[in-house]
């Protein structure tokens, strides 16, 4: 199954930049890019710091793809 997420579009929204997101959650500017181009799953305890700086729920920000 692959995971697919929508925090880029969820930042942008909020008008934040990735070094902004980055600094709220505590981590590079590098992890948030890797999570944003599904090359990096971030912990629990992340995808919650992101919903919670972006003002969603986790479930929002990710979305399980069926595979063919």
């Amino acid at each position: 199954m692959n995971v697919k997420n929508h925090i880029k579009e969820r930042r942008l929204a909020a008008q934040l930049s990735q070094q902004e997101l980055a600094d709220r959650c505590q981590v590079s500017r590098q992890t948030i890019n890797a999570i944003e181009n599904n090359k990096y799953d971030p912990t629990l305890q992340l995808a919650f710091n992101i919903a919670k700086v972006l003002q969603t729920q986790v479930d929002h920000l990710f979305i399980a793809e069926q595979e063919e």
